[in-house]
């Protein structure tokens, strides 16, 4: 990549005045908060944005401080989690509270319970005001493309261009504000393998175990064995006496 300290400034200049126009007004990006910026990036993880934006709210809402949720039961965070998918990651949000809430924040945070390298950058950038780069799918294809480096100033102008326009299979470099600058204009890529449709699968019948011990207790012999083992396995539920609840 390129590292000349006058090219840095110079894409970073054309990539935020663009951001300035065109970046996206989401709610997350309007607070320091290490907490919400956990919840937010958690929430992102295979979620879409527009899914996560009314259910962010909602959360913060209900449980507006890391201690709120600490506090919060189990069952309680896996309910207001339903639709999400991906119903571990409630689980360990909850733990990672916890876990904040009992020790404080660690000072490496991928101690935290369901946090790698990308989110504890995200929330080291976004919250604490650390100069480091999250590089999430978007900002990678970005960076890979443009041969460029960028500061961590430019980290949601990276994700957006990214989302928006440097997508992966028909890039719109017409409308690319470094388009002059990037040496991979107009080449297209074959989009990543997606996951396998989510009928039938074994995540729907996980969900759907979940979604009936989250409406009341069941009894084992009436409920998907493999898959209610399987949600046992990511402390998502409690078998006990052949019934299966919600953790307490």
């Amino acid at each position: 990549m390129l590292d000349d300290s006058r090219s840095l400034a110079r894409v970073d200049g054309l990539l935020l005045e663009w951001f300035a126009e065109h970046g996206r007004d989401l709610p997350w990006r309007h607070t320091r908060d290490p907490y919400a910026i956990l919840v937010s990036e958690v929430m992102l993880q295979q979620t879409q944005v527009d899914r996560v934006v009314p259910r962010y709210l909602a959360w913060l809402e209900r449980w507006p401080t890391v201690e709120a949720l600490a506090d919060a039961p189990a069952a309680e965070v896996i309910r207001e989690w339903q639709g999400l998918g991906y119903n571990r990651r409630a689980i360990n949000l909850h733990r990672a509270a916890q876990a904040v809430a009992a020790r404080g924040w660690p000072d490496d945070l991928t101690r935290l319970s369901g946090v790698g390298p990308y989110t504890a950058a995200a929330v080291r950038c976004f919250a604490l005001g650390e100069d480091v780069l999250p590089v999430d799918v978007n900002v990678e294809r970005v960076l890979r493309r443009t041969r460029h480096e960028f500061s961590s100033a430019a980290a949601q102008a990276l994700m957006d261009l990214g989302a928006t326009i440097c997508v992966a299979r028909i890039p719109r470099c017409e409308e690319c504000p470094l388009a002059a600058e990037c040496p991979s204009r107009g080449i297209r890529e074959e989009p990543a393998r997606k996951q396998g449709p989510f009928e039938g699968s074994f995540r729907q019948r996980r969900a759907t175990s979940l979604r009936a011990v989250a409406a009341a207790p069941c009894v084992l012999a009436d409920l998907d064995d493999e898959a209610v083992r399987s949600l046992e396995r990511d402390g998502l539920v409690v078998v006990e006496d052949g019934l299966v609840s919600l953790p307490s």
